[in-house]
C-alpha cells in the first residue's frame, strides 16, 4: 500500500509573508477579512492568522488541563489564499524586492512602491 507522505524540499522555502504582517484573505470562507500573522508554517506553505479560520477542538481532561471542553482556535490557511496589506496604501498587494543603497534587501509594495517594514 502506498503511504501519503509530505515531500520536503532540500532547500529553505522563501515565503513573502512573515510573522506580525497584516494580511487579507483573498479566497475561502474568510474572504475579505484581514488579520495579523501569528505563525508561518514554511514546510506546509501555511500561515495562522489572528481571529480567522476558527475551528473547534474537543479537549479531554488531562494532566495539564484539569477541565476538558471545546476550545476555539485558529487553523492554518494556505499562503496562496492570503495577500499582504501595504501599510501605506492599505490595499492587498503582491510583494517585490529591491536593494537599498546600503545593500540591504527589503520587501516593497508592487502597487505604490513603498518599502514594507518587517
Amino acid at each position: 500500500m502506498a503511504e501519503n507522505k509530505v515531500q520536503t524540499a532540500k532547500y529553505e522555502k522563501k515565503l513573502k509573508v512573515k510573522k506580525n504582517d497584516v494580511v487579507m484573505v483573498i479566497a475561502g470562507k474568510e474572504k475579505g477579512k484581514s488579520g495579523k500573522v501569528l505563525r508561518v508554517l514554511k514546510k506546509k506553505d501555511r500561515v495562522i492568522v489572528e481571529k480567522l479560520n476558527m475551528v473547534k477542538r474537543h479537549l479531554r481532561p488531562g494532566r495539564y488541563s484539569q477541565e476538558g471542553g471545546i476550545l476555539e482556535r485558529e487553523a492554518p490557511i494556505h499562503v496562496s489564499n492570503v495577500m499582504l496589506l501595504c501599510p501605506k496604501c492599505t490595499k492587498p498587494t503582491r510583494v517585490g524586492y529591491k536593494f537599498l543603497d546600503d545593500g540591504k534587501k527589503v520587501r516593497t509594495c508592487k502597487k505604490c512602491g513603498e518599502v514594507i517594514e518587517g
